[in-house]
């Protein structure tokens, strides 16, 4: 661009900017908000509206960056729009129920025109300026419609867009690059990869043919109308996870964070690692403060959930020749918009119903064990000098198992607290509700786990029918025990004596004495997957039924990956998955038709979700003494 043209195009912008600027921003200088910081606000919620900006203000009072000199990251994406857009959303869904979640479901649909790249708060203006003066000027060019072709690998799926009609697009992005450029004093790059709109992007292998099938359900030539739009993130967060709040939390300590139902936290994976089980750290996107909450009051969220939309430019195609009462009626399935016929084209594909499914597993966490409540001092708290154990808080169990050994064996194998005798009972009680049968009820010789599988039976009323299967093999992985040593568990006939309806008759398949203190994690994954392969085949496939597994945190990924043919992860990742398996969280596995064909499904009830409950000292509390 020429320097005159650009001191031209300057000028215009300025006067454009110093109008709309002003329009928004003079009510927040007017309320005493400095400018920095009320330009921040504006460009945090998209330069919409003034209430959108003071809100933002309003929530970020306490928020220790609020004054920080830090810009945005901004992007341009093509993204489409209509019958395609909804044809795609579907396959989204779609592909994550019956392949997992996979790198693309993190962003919605979309054709990267440009990088992401920084830019000035007070020059932001700037970019909807030249967004919209390039759109102009490429609105006759612009293809009627954009031919995409289906393209597939190993760890890539998606459609290529036609090598003439991607011209057209890249000459429209490095005009909007040299521009933004020039204009916002900002560094812009267009993208230069071949075009392509990302389908399924690092999936494992084994699933490419279900992802193909799945991406031929979608017709490429739908009415489809183009936008280019602007969007912007905080680079601050780039690397982190985030996660969606599902409940309240309301702190109970100055270091823990408040949300809000729908909240969006930020959460660094490399700080989790002296937090507390069952907590994270992060920082919260509505108000930017940080500190500790329950993780079992979230769940994962995508990338582009905490993205800020700006402007998009409209390109007028041929293609818009359909009018809203032409399309399909969409309706609400989850809460989403559903399409019902690629619904149907998609699901008949490879729905579950139509493989002739067969057995199931579930495998499950116990329930809530006392330790965790009280700590690892928990015995100490509730026996007397002569070593007799007493009920010192309403969450203790009323008594102890007797066993021959002593009792301090219990301090390295915990029982279940109460409550968490309560909620294996209400999981089997709501597995009956579903008119789940247990054929065979498997449990690690952890104390904990020998718990929740009695108490879940006796929900189901399976507890006379169905006996429990001790199998050592479950244990967890040895190299997280405490004491570094393998605790010494009751036995058989001790957990017979204390009324568990434990099978006398079956024989683990991995004895006691096999198991090592701080084995290896490639040694605990192959114990894993041996167990788990042996349970199968000692019960028998005639007609369907539920296989019981009651283990530990790990024991959710370790068998269900085995299980279904999914790769180890590394041990790094393995560690910070299982900090996030709260209490009796679950995974289902059912059986195709293929045999020693599995897959993992939604389970068949919900995982229990509930609030902590401090201990309370009236004395202290009331009297203040």
């Amino acid at each position: 661009m020429a320097v005159a043209e650009a001191q031209l195009y300057a000028k215009v912008s300025n006067k454009h900017r110093s109008r709309s600027t002003s329009a928004l921003l003079e009510p927040l200088l007017a309320k005493g908000f400095p400018a920095h910081i009320a330009q921040k606000a504006l460009v945090a919620t998209g330069q919409k509206t003034v209430e959108d900006a003071a809100k933002w203000l309003h929530s970020h009072c306490n928020d220790p960056s609020l004054d920080d000199p830090i810009p945005q990251e901004y992007a341009l994406y093509l993204c489409p729009t209509g019958r395609l857009h909804s044809r795609l959303q579907d396959f989204w869904r779609e592909s994550k129920r019956q392949c997992g979640k996979n790198r693309a479901h993190e962003v919605f649909p979309h054709v990267t025109l440009c990088d992401f790249f920084t830019c000035e708060d007070q020059k932001v203006e700037l970019l909807y300026d030249v967004l919209r003066r390039v759109g102009d000027s490429f609105s006759q060019s612009f293809p009627p419609s954009i031919s995409l072709t289906l393209h597939a690998s190993p760890s890539y799926l998606g459609f290529f867009i036609d090598d003439s009609q991607a011209n057209v697009l890249k000459e429209f992005a490095v005009a909007f690059s040299s521009e933004a450029s020039a204009l916002a004093d900002c560094h812009v790059k267009p993208s230069l990869k071949q075009f392509h709109l990302t389908l399924a992007h690092r999936f494992y292998p084994h699933h490419q043919k279900t992802l193909e099938q799945l991406a031929k359900c979608i017709n490429p030539g739908e009415p489809c109308q183009w936008v280019a739009a602007l969007y912007s993130r905080d680079m601050r967060f780039v690397h982190y996870q985030r996660l969606r709040a599902l409940f309240q939390y309301k702190p109970q300590n100055i270091d823990e964070l408040m949300i809000n139902a729908g909240d969006l936290i930020y959460v660094d994976p490399t700080q989790q690692g002296e937090v507390s089980e069952g907590w994270v750290i992060g920082t919260s996107h509505r108000t930017g403060c940080r500190g500790f909450l329950p993780e079992n009051y979230t769940q994962k969220a995508h990338e582009s959930d905490t993205w800020v939309k700006h402007r998009e430019y409209v390109f007028e195609t041929a293609s818009r020749s359909f009018t809203k009462t032409e399309k399909e009626p969409n309706v609400k399935l989850n809460g989403e918009a559903h399409n019902p016929s690629m619904s149907r084209s998609v699901t008949n594909v490879l729905s579950p119903q139509n493989t002739a499914l067969r057995r199931g597993v579930l495998v499950m966490r116990h329930g809530e064990r006392v330790d965790q409540v009280f700590g690892k001092s928990w015995l100490q708290q509730c026996l007397t000098a002569d070593g007799k154990y007493y009920r010192a808080d309403l969450n203790f169990p009323p008594s102890l198992p007797r066993r021959k050994d002593s009792v301090k064996q219990f301090e390295c194998d915990p029982p279940l607290s109460c409550c968490g005798i309560f909620q294996s009972s209400l999981i089997g009680e709501a597995l009956l509700d579903q008119e789940v049968t247990v054929s065979y009820a498997y449990s690690s010789p952890a104390l904990r786990c020998v718990q929740t599988a009695q108490h879940l039976l006796q929900g189901l009323k399976l507890n006379q029918k169905v006996k429990i299967r001790v199998e050592p093999g479950l244990f967890e992985w040895t190299k997280w025990e405490a004491s570094r040593a393998i605790p010494n568990f009751m036995t058989v006939a001790e957990l017979v004596e204390a009324s568990y309806d434990i099978d006398t008759s079956y024989r683990g398949n991995f004895p006691l004495s096999s198991l090592v203190p701080s084995e290896s994690f490639e040694d605990y994954v192959s114990r894993s997957s041996a167990v788990i392969k042996q349970i199968i085949t000692a019960c028998p496939s005639k007609g369907k039924g539920v296989i019981l597994i009651v283990g530990h945190g790990s024991s959710l990924a370790s068998l269900t990956r085995a299980l279904t043919g999914l790769p180890n992860r590394d041990s790094g990742d393995f560690a910070q998955m299982v900090r996030k398996i709260p209490s009796l969280g679950m995974c289902f596995c059912e059986e195709l038709k293929e045999d020693n064909k599995w897959q993992m499904v939604n389970p068949p009830v919900k995982t229990l979700t509930h609030g902590a409950n401090a201990a309370f000292n009236w004395r202290n509390t009331i009297m203040g003494d």
